[in-house]
């Protein structure tokens, strides 16, 4: 089978909202470089008037399509990988890492095609507040889990029962295996939306999706969530934090703390009482 690759330069902080939307136009193997990322798709399903509309949305982006053989991109990724350690307490690191120095927590993911290693601005975020947040006992919903890490860390930090939610089939296989890696059993995982979450009484909601999507969500979000409850944003800039503080507030959601890495931001917000 041949397929078709397309190198995009651009800036960093485009690289993940990018790869996000070439995901749903068919791309499903993704290799980030210091001028953008790589990525590739059958060539059967490939369009570039798509890949161009993709790209038009954001600035100063070029890209170079070829057709070649199916790069090996979790061969690549092993060579490039780095272990990441957040606030000096977590280490993330791939099953052909090995670190002696002891961690508060670890947690081992193989992140394949899905998103969140802990190298992002926004994985880095929530799990460093996770790790300062009580879990203990808690019923957490971790919505667009990706690799999982965010599931795992509410599990290493004494949640009861974990619920997680994605839309995309490589995310939905590889926290299963991350799951697994890490011994977390006590998981729901559910292929779908936010609708398909019945349940009213998490303690923890974790979104770490974009703007646009939790803008729309955070009602739902709010419909799901205790009483004094926390929800955890990331996924958008620091411009974006009043939009979304407003937005929480229709749905009795107050803001109770907000961090910034690398222009990419994170709120805690809690459930009031009505």
């Amino acid at each position: 089978m041949s397929f078709i690759t397309i190198s995009v330069k651009c800036a960093e902080v485009y690289v993940e909202l990018i790869i996000s939307a070439l995901f749903e136009i068919g791309f499903d193997s993704f290799q980030e470089f210091d001028y953008g990322f790589e990525g590739s798709c059958p060539e059967s399903s490939f369009q570039e008037e798509q890949v161009r509309q993709v790209l038009d949305n954001y600035p100063d982006v070029s890209f170079e399509v070829k057709e070649q053989d199916k790069i090996n991109w979790n061969e690549e990724w092993e060579k490039n990988y780095d272990p990441i350690i957040v606030d000096e307490k977590c280490l993330v690191r791939a099953t052909f890492h090995q670190d002696e120095r002891p961690y508060d927590y670890e947690i081992v993911v193989n992140p394949k095609m899905s998103f969140g290693t802990g190298h992002h601005a926004t994985t880095y975020q929530i799990l460093a507040h996770q790790m300062i947040l009580d879990h203990h006992e808690k019923k957490v919903l971790d919505v667009g889990t990706g690799t999982g890490i965010l599931t795992i860390m509410a599990s290493k930090r004494g949640a009861s029962k974990l619920v997680a939610t994605d839309i995309d089939d490589w995310c939905i296989e590889n926290s299963h295996e991350n799951f697994a890696l890490n011994k977390v059993e006590n998981v729901e995982l559910i292929k779908g939306e936010i609708d398909l979450i019945a349940d009213k009484d998490f303690h923890i909601i974790i979104a770490n999706i974009n703007k646009n999507v939790l803008m729309s969500q955070l009602r739902y979000y709010a419909e799901r969530l205790k009483d004094d409850g926390t929800l955890l944003l990331s996924g958008f800039y620091i411009e974006d934090i009043e939009d979304l503080v407003a937005e929480g507030e229709k749905w009795n959601l107050k803001k109770q703390e907000e961090n910034s890495k690398e222009n990419w931001a994170m709120l805690a917000l809690s459930k009031q009482l009505v």
